[in-house]
Formats: C-alpha cells, sequence, structure tokens
C-alpha cells in the first residue's frame, strides 16, 4: 500500500508540474491584434467584376466565365431592357449551361455579386478578423477569429506593433456565398 501511495503521489506531483510550466509557458503569449485593409481588388480585364468571387461561386473556371461574359453587351444607362436581360442571359447560358449552371443559379449568383462601383459601392462582403499568438518577440501563430468573406485578392494582413513580420494570406473560394472569398489561412512568410 505504501508504494502505491508513493506513485500516486510522484504522478500528482509530476502533473502538478507540467501544469504549472503550461501555466507559466501559456502567460508569456500575448495576442496582437491583426488589420486588413484591401482584399477586393478585380483583374483589368474585368470592368471591376468580381469575376473569380462568381466564377467561384457558380463551380466554374475564371476564364470560362469571362468567355461567357465576353458576350453580354451591359446597359449603358443603368438597367438593361427586357430585350436586352434575355440576349445577355442567353449569352451567358450558351457557355455556362453546359458546365451545370442554371438560370436559377446565375440569377442568385448575379444579385449577391451585383453592386455599382460608380457610387463607391462594392459588392457583398463581410471583414475577415484575426489575432496573432507572440511568445517572446516571435509570431508563433495567427488565429483567424472571423474568416470573412468576399475577398477576390488576399488582403494586407499586418501585426500591430510588428511592422516587419510579413504574412501570407491563402482565400478559399467557394459555391457557398457565405465562404466565397473568406480567409483559409495566414502564416508569416518564412
Amino acid at each position: 500500500m505504501k508504494n502505491r501511495s508513493k506513485i500516486v503521489i510522484t504522478t500528482a506531483s509530476v502533473a502538478l508540474v507540467v501544469g504549472v510550466l503550461f501555466i507559466l509557458r501559456t502567460a508569456s503569449a500575448e495576442d496582437h491584434p491583426v488589420s486588413f485593409t484591401g482584399g477586393h481588388e478585380t483583374d483589368r480585364q474585368d470592368g471591376g467584376r468580381p469575376c473569380v468571387l462568381i466564377a467561384a461561386a457558380l463551380s466554374v473556371k475564371t476564364e470560362v466565365f469571362r468567355e461567357a461574359f465576353s458576350g453580354v453587351t451591359p446597359a449603358k444607362d443603368g438597367r438593361p431592357t427586357g430585350e436586352e436581360a434575355r440576349r445577355n442571359k442567353k449569352a451567358l447560358l450558351k457557355i455556362l449551361g453546359p458546365h451545370g449552371v442554371t438560370n436559377e443559379r446565375l440569377d442568385e449568383v448575379s444579385d449577391y455579386y451585383r453592386y455599382r462601383p460608380q457610387g463607391g459601392g462594392l459588392w457583398k462582403h463581410k471583414s475577415a478578423q484575426a489575432h496573432a499568438i507572440v511568445e517572446d518577440g516571435k509570431v508563433v501563430r495567427i488565429v483567424v477569429t472571423e474568416p470573412g468573406s468576399g475577398y477576390s485578392t488576399p488582403p494586407k494582413v499586418t501585426i500591430r506593433g510588428m511592422d516587419d513580420v510579413e504574412l501570407v494570406v491563402t482565400l478559399l473560394f467557394d459555391k457557398d456565398l457565405a465562404k466565397n472569398g473568406s480567409i483559409q489561412s495566414i502564416e508569416v512568410k518564412k
């Protein structure tokens, strides 16, 4: 019996020491706020349209959507007439239909990403949020607490007070509109 008591006490002592070391290590870690800027740029050839987001939502390659859109004649003064809208829809579905895109899905995605850039508008999006875990002055990892959505290009990400740390952002493009253009990961550039 005495030997068992010593083993239990020894095991408990080891667990206590490990717990204290964990607490001390965690206590030395600091959270640093992370800032996001940009991430809504478009390719010049796309005329301000977030083609990468639209294509991902339609589950086609960006080049396929660009090809389909090349047959569209945008209205000059705002909304197209009924005939213009039918011609444009026909041109789009001629290319997109063979890829499984239905009229309903095209309408849903088009409506979701519709915006007026002339007035400084932007398509639907949600800002990302994150913080950096820093130990002994080094970034251990970036914790993304809100991946956001609607980023067409990787945003610039900075850690407050650590301007010399370069970060690499990877985006997730997905047919789920709420996830499309979200932050998949943020890593410290090696």
